[in-house]
């Protein structure tokens, strides 16, 4: 309970207050549902892409093992650091309650076979270009893992703040209502039964004249 002298205007102001608190509350519950659906809509789909990078990430291992035992180790390093592969990576963000959530995307700029007819096998070309097809799910995958780790943080924020309001200051607000309102009743009363017995007097002196 609050501590706060028994008045009426008292009264009124803790009234205004807990209304206020009450609808601050229902909008961080509102809030508190969006983030809900947003970070599981977005889980889902991490779940996804982390489901496809991985399966991708052991096809273009597999071939790089296999072109490894065609030309050798030195010859694979030898002819991917001589090949250059252009790509972009274009950054946004999508506003969401006063958030910004960030988002990334990855595309080759180059495309066709990767290397020349000499010097490297089939597994080489289908290594290079099976790593390649992963950088579009990494780059959605970074954006979205960033973005779940802010709505988990805003999450947590609006939980916090929502239990402040309905386990610690609404219920604070309506106990010392009841308890200002139950203690100007008792006032009241008291001051009836005194104007009571004045009138009473009154009336016994008036009946002596």
């Amino acid at each position: 309970m609050l501590h706060v002298t028994p008045t009426k205007s008292n009264l009124l102001t803790l009234k205004r207050q807990l209304s206020f608190a009450e609808e601050g509350y229902d909008m961080l519950e509102q809030k508190r549902q969006i983030l809900v659906l947003e970070l599981m809509r977005r889980l889902s789909r991490v779940r996804e892409l982390e489901d496809a990078t991985g399966e991708a990430l052991r096809g273009a291992h597999a071939a790089q093992r296999a072109a490894t035992l065609d030309i050798g180790s030195e010859a694979l390093d030898r002819v991917t650091q001589g090949t250059p592969r252009e790509h972009e990576v274009t950054l946004s963000c999508q506003h969401l309650m006063g958030m910004r959530l960030p988002s990334s995307r990855a595309q080759l700029q180059t495309t066709g076979a990767p290397f020349g007819a000499g010097g490297t096998s089939a597994n080489t070309d289908l290594a290079m270009l099976q790593f390649l097809e992963v950088l579009p799910l990494l780059g959605e995958l970074a954006g979205l893992q960033n973005a779940v780790l802010r709505l988990a943080q805003e999450l947590r924020k609006t939980q916090r703040r929502s239990n402040a309001l309905s386990k610690r200051l609404i219920p604070a607000y309506r106990e010392t209502i009841a308890y200002i309102a139950s203690a100007l009743e008792e006032r009241d009363r008291e001051a009836l039964t005194i104007l009571k017995m004045i009138r009473d007097r009154l009336v016994e002196k008036a009946g002596a004249l």
